[in-house]
Order: C-alpha cells, then structure tokens, then sequence
C-alpha cells in the first residue's frame, strides 16, 4: 500500500497555466514498469521553469499488497464512471488516481484527457510522451 499522506486536490488550485497554455506530460518512468508511472506537465511554449509533478496510479492493483484504501478506489471509479479523473496529493505529489492494474497508451491519453477537462482546457491542447519501460 501506497505510504504517505493521500489527499483529494483541488483541480481549481492547480496552477493557471494548465488551462491557458499547451501542456506536456512526460513520464519520467516507462509503462511498464507497474501500477505507478511518475511523470511530469510542462508548459509547452514557456521557458520559464513552470513545472509539476503529475504521476499515475492505477488503483485496481492489489498483488502483492493492494496499492491503496478501498475509500480511495472507490473515489477513482466514482470519478471515472461521471467522465472524470481523481486528483490526489500523495507526498507533495499530483498524482491522477485511474481505475486498472497498469496503463496502456489509451489509457494515459484518457486520464490526461479529464485532467484537461478539469483545469477548463481543452484536451486538444495537451500532448504526452511515453517511456515504453520493461516488466
């Protein structure tokens, strides 16, 4: 199980730029490495340092040790049926909370596309780069 403090966040208070600007995710780890992929959003045209961790978390994984809380997969699922994506703080990190054991390349366009959607941008404006990782 996921250690640390876990938090709802607020797509509201996430920074501006978000929903102003094309946005790139990039995973810092490759798909296949497990339920976790660390990543972060970049502004795509500013070159001002503006930067934040976004990771996610497939919360449906539960061998060996289930990854989190039975409120919080709950939370996830909730959120994904109604269209949209839990946002959590774990560690001081936004990490997008998605039902499942592992991610596919839809299934990361698919979680950045709600965040998109959850910071009022259009998901015409968000772009991803994946690492493809071992098992």
């Amino acid at each position: 199980m996921i250690s640390g403090e876990i938090r709802e966040a607020d797509p509201f208070e996430l920074p501006e730029w978000l929903g102003e600007t094309d946005v790139v995710w990039s995973a810092d780890s490759g798909l296949r490495t497990g339920h976790r992929v660390a990543g972060r959003l970049d502004p795509a045209a500013r070159g001002d340092g503006d930067r934040l961790v976004c990771d996610l978390l497939a919360v449906d994984e539960a061998y060996p040790t289930t990854v989190v809380g039975n409120d919080v997969r709950t939370a996830a699922h909730r959120a994904w049926r109604h269209g949209q994506v839990l946002v959590l703080d774990i560690d001081d990190r936004l990490t997008l909370a998605v039902p499942g054991r592992e991610f596919a390349p839809d299934l990361v366009l698919e979680s950045l596309s709600r965040l998109a959607r959850a910071v009022g941008a259009s998901p015409e404006r968000y772009a991803v780069l994946l690492r493809i990782g071992g098992r």
